[in-house]
């Protein structure tokens, strides 16, 4: 069998990380014997399996996306943009099935790194990853699931637009502000909702202006404000409880001044690359990195194409992962034990083959460590690796149950 030039490659790679790193090679196996599996609701079972070449403990959920009963949902920790809080509490307040920890976080506020969207709604959106760890300016693969409940791995950033007045602004962010760059130090439009809080933040630093919005019927995938007041200079304006706040600076403020009261703002909040569907995703989550693509194992190009530190690809870790199966179908939600003598943890290559193991054909790696933490009606099963027992948490990924 003659191999692509790209699969080729990263069997190669796959290989050399291998032996760099002392990790065993999980060969053409599955990952151990899976124990009983236990039937969650329709469409959700679980299992664990243990595997002695690690060793390896993994937790496995797998949930059936053709069941019309099941639904996911990508949820915020406190139901704030800030704020942590244990898995198993997120999936209580949302009476979840299934809870599984997503994406990085900052530990003192624990805002996320990533794009997040939850029944449609932006929560946050951004053009860079807001992380401390990345090698170079960059953005990290997230998952999506689409309107029609399609699921998908890819580098998403935002696509948002504005227009009034026959003028299109450029949405460059969603409840922040884009990362300054040379080119965004002069100009900048973002728009802030009430999940940002009541107020704007206050800039004195440079020329903006702000336009308050109160929201109406949308148009399709449109969204549509009208303008409450005249655009005004600075900053500080009071976001309304049922609308929005458009901002912008330097050479985007002009055109901001000429919206007057009464004006109607459409807005598209969108993400390219754009879904299959073309429409704005349902749900919206982030990770680090991609480790799965197209069923070829890419862990071991991480650090080229994400940015990811050594520490984090190519040590063995607890872990928490999401898989996909080729025809979209299938959900697989993983962790993997780690920093105990029964089970050692992954590296992001070993990870990568134990979902390829499972059935997935694209995946992507949570946060993990102290982090990993999956939920199955209630109870924490998985063993996690903090002293102090489960961590809190920026968000999550939930399987729910429709009634």
């Amino acid at each position: 069998m003659r191999l692509s030039s790209a699969r080729f490659r990263s069997r190669v790679h796959v290989a050399l990380l291998l032996l760099l790193t002392g990790s065993a090679p999980l060969g053409g196996q599955a990952i151990g014997r899976p124990g009983p599996t236990t039937t969650v609701a329709p469409g959700i079972t679980w299992y664990q399996t243990a595997d002695p070449r690690g060793p390896w403990q993994l937790s496995v959920v797998r949930v059936d996306l053709t069941v019309r009963s099941v639904a996911l949902r990508a949820v915020r920790a406190q139901g704030a943009l800030t704020g942590r809080e244990p898995t198993s509490a997120i999936a209580a307040r949302d009476q979840a099935r299934v809870a599984l920890n997503a994406d990085f976080f900052d530990l003192r506020t624990g805002a996320t790194e990533n794009n997040t969207v939850t029944d449609g709604e932006w929560w946050q959106g951004r053009l860079v990853t807001d992380s401390p760890f990345d090698t170079y300016d960059n953005v990290h693969a997230q998952f999506a699931l689409s309107r029609s409940g399609v699921p998908s791995i890819d580098r998403y950033v935002l696509d948002g637009r504005a227009w009034v007045r026959g003028v299109l602004f450029p949405i460059l962010g969603v409840n922040a502000w884009p990362r300054s760059t040379p080119i965004l130090a002069r100009e900048g439009s973002a728009l802030f909702t009430p999940r940002a809080g009541t107020m704007m933040p206050r800039d004195t630093t440079r020329d903006g202006a702000e336009v308050a919005l109160q929201a109406i019927a949308p148009s399709g995938d449109t969204l549509r404000y009208v303008a409450i007041s005249n655009a005004g200079d600075g900053s500080g304006s009071a976001i309304p409880p049922a609308g929005a706040v458009l901002a912008a600076f330097g050479d985007r403020a002009p055109a901001l001044r000429t919206v007057r009261s009464g004006d109607t703002v459409r807005v598209w909040l969108g993400i390219q690359p754009a879904l299959a569907d073309g429409r704005p995703p349902a749900q919206l989550v982030g990770g680090w990195p991609r480790i799965l693509e197209r069923g070829v194992n890419v862990a071991a190009e991480a650090a080229s194409r994400e940015g990811t530190i050594s520490r984090n690809a190519e040590a063995r870790h607890p872990r928490s992962a999401v898989g996909i199966s080729r025809d979209r179908t299938t959900l697989w939600l993983v962790t993997v034990d780690g920093r105990a003598e029964r089970s050692v943890g992954m590296t992001l290559v070993e990870l990568a083959e134990a979902l390829r193991r499972l059935g997935a054909w694209d995946g992507l790696n949570f946060d993990g460590g102290g982090s990993t933490t999956l939920v199955v009606d209630g109870r924490v099963v998985n063993r996690t690796s903090d002293p102090t027992g489960e961590r809190p948490v920026g968000n999550a990924l939930l399987v729910l149950e429709r009634r």
